[in-house]
């Protein structure tokens, strides 16, 4: 499996991703332009900017509801 269909696969299961995360669990070192793509394809990818323990600000992102639909 591509890192963009692991991607896919964990937004579907109704799961949010960040960039650490992504990394840890599918060794993707550009979660951004994974998400970049999906979004080109037409998956509503909503972005929200968390803050971590270190204090520092990451995009967490999740696909909104109204796309499992389509799938």
């Amino acid at each position: 499996m591509s890192q963009r269909d692991d991607i896919l696969t964990h937004l579907r299961s109704g799961r949010s991703l960040t960039q650490l995360e992504a990394l840890d669990l599918y060794g993707c070192l550009r979660l951004g332009a994974r998400i970049y793509d999906l979004k080109r394809e037409g998956y509503d990818i909503e972005a929200e900017n968390i803050e971590v323990s270190n204090g520092k600000h990451v995009a967490r992102y999740t696909l909104r509801a109204a796309q499992e639909a389509l799938w």
